[in-house]
């Protein structure tokens, strides 16, 4: 019952009244320190007090919890060392971490707590001495990964076709070689080492992104933009695609060309996901994941039913005309490319001077520049504007969320041999096992004395005028002399003693 009025009291608005009712609770609780304490009992989602307060974002009952939690290590003049407790908050032994629940959670306040202490500290320590080196190299190693298969499908197995043409528009002049044919000199040899590259990294994304899908649930791994959601299913396509590939070349099935070129864009794509250990960079990835999953998926429905309108009408004008004339309309597929590429302004539009149009193509393509063109393209602008000052205020703050998530990600997939616990442990001062973060706080004394100076000032002044005011209410049936001499007098009385004040301020600085 105990514990649940805990849970309650996290939960709580009035911040004040729930820490003096927390503490209260807390003085009966009689397993304090051993592991039966009510603060160390999880609830049905597994979260205990402490990590229920920081997934809600209250930043006061954290902040409070923190207090109690500290020990005062030594104090020397302004310089004060203070040890946290960080047993909860390190997700290097811990199976549900503390600060992965706060990035994966959408309230804007929970990310504030990214910004106290000691997660601030603790988050900044591992990123400098463990995150962004490894990252970094994890980035090189991709890239280089990258450019391994791209060479690959470049010096792809081709043979010169030897059919004859079908049709004056038949432009094919090699193909795909057969598995027995692919493999003969020592260039292609070479071509296999490459190939077996980027199989064996193909597996190992698959079997790295799977387990994750797994523990955390498939709709909060791939919706949330700070765990890189869009970029997981990314790379986990440009797998598939690999592996689809392998299967067509070793069967000899033609068409290895459309999951290639697939893989190939997906790929490339993904190199953006490293741009978040970057401050110059992180930001902008944040604005395109949010312009593209945002704006431009509910733009493309639109884009799509006047797209599909628009190439029918164009394919039917142009069905009884002779395609060799103007070809951009000869089929259906084509009819609906060259309509796309007019809705982007790509390419002009398509007219032959030397033939007799059709006038209904006049008349539709006139309404389609002016629905597509000037209508809907500058939506388009006006959407990503409105997205790109929205998400402005916020986007450092999801950046310092990414490299968070980034840290503790990369923290759970490295062995503990190349990443070793932050933190000393409380057994050196005598403290138990938990482990804690050491952190020398400075407190400057003139800071303190002149904010009290200021402080009194200001109430001097709200004096003065309050007085002044209260003449003018007496008087205010009195001459206008009068009023505007004392009015004149108050104000000179003000000036006065903030002109006195200030000088105070000057000399003690």
């Amino acid at each position: 019952i105990g514990n649940t009025v805990l849970h309650i009291l996290v939960l709580q608005p009035n911040k004040t009244f729930a820490c003096h009712m927390y503490s209260l609770i807390l003085s009966y609780d009689r397993n304090k320190e051993g592991p039966g304490s009510l603060e160390l009992i999880p609830n049905n989602e597994g979260l205990t007090p402490f990590k229920l307060a920081g997934v809600e974002g209250n930043t006061v009952m954290f902040q409070y919890l923190m207090q109690k939690r500290k020990q005062n290590l030594w104090s020397f003049g302004p310089l004060t060392t203070v040890l946290y407790d960080i047993t909860e908050i390190d997700s290097w032994a811990e199976d549900q971490s503390f600060l992965e629940l706060i990035v994966s959670t959408k309230k804007r306040e929970a990310r504030q707590i990214l910004d106290l202490t000691p997660v601030k500290e603790l988050v900044s320590l591992k990123w400098n001495m463990y995150g962004r080196p490894y990252f970094c190299f994890l980035a090189l190693f991709y890239i280089l990964y990258m450019v391994c298969f791209t060479m690959c499908c470049v010096y792809r197995p081709l043979k010169p076709r030897t059919g004859n043409k079908t049709s004056s528009r038949d432009n094919t002049v090699y193909v795909q070689k057969m598995l027995q044919e692919s493999y003969v000199a020592y260039e292609d040899e070479l071509r296999l080492v490459g190939e077996l590259i980027t199989v064996i990294g193909a597996v190992v994304i698959l079997i790295l992104e799977i387990p994750d899908i797994l523990r955390v649930g498939a709709a909060k791994y791939f919706g949330q933009t700070i765990l890189g959601g869009p970029f997981h299913i990314i790379i986990i396509t440009y797998a598939c695609m690999i592996l689809v590939t392998m299967v067509m070349r070793l069967t000899s099935t033609t068409g290895e060309v459309v999951p290639m070129s697939f893989a190939l864009v997906l790929g490339w794509c993904n190199v953006m996901y490293f741009a978040r250990g970057f401050q110059m960079l992180g930001p902008f990835t944040i604005m395109i994941q949010k312009m593209i999953f945002g704006d431009l998926m509910r733009f493309c429905w639109l884009m799509a039913v006047v797209i599909l309108g628009f190439a029918s009408a164009f394919y039917i004008i142009f069905q009884t005309e002779n395609p060799e004339n103007l070809g951009q309309f000869y089929n259906y597929p084509m009819s609906l490319f060259t309509t796309f590429e007019l809705f982007l302004t790509i390419i002009d539009g398509p007219a032959n001077y030397d033939v007799d149009l059709p006038f209904m193509y006049s008349v539709v393509y006139f309404a389609f520049a002016i629905i597509a063109a000037l209508l809907m393209l500058n939506l388009l602008i006006a959407m990503m504007g409105d997205t790109h000052w929205r998400v402005a205020h916020e986007q450092d703050e999801l950046w310092r969320a990414q490299v968070v998530a980034t840290t503790v990600m990369l923290e759970r997939k490295l062995p503990r041999c190349l990443w070793p616990r932050s933190g000393i442990c409380g057994r050196e001062y005598g403290l138990g096992d938990r482990w804690y973060l050491r952190i020398e706080d400075r407190v400057d004394p003139n800071k303190h004395k002149m904010m009290r100076y200021t402080e009194a000032f200001k109430a001097q002044d709200r004096g003065n005028y309050d007085k002044g005011s209260e003449k003018l209410e007496i008087n205010r049936d009195t001459l206008y002399k009068k009023e505007l001499s004392a009015l004149s007098l108050s104000r000179s009385t003000s000036r006065t003693s903030s002109h006195r004040g200030w000088e105070i301020l000057r000399r003690n600085t």
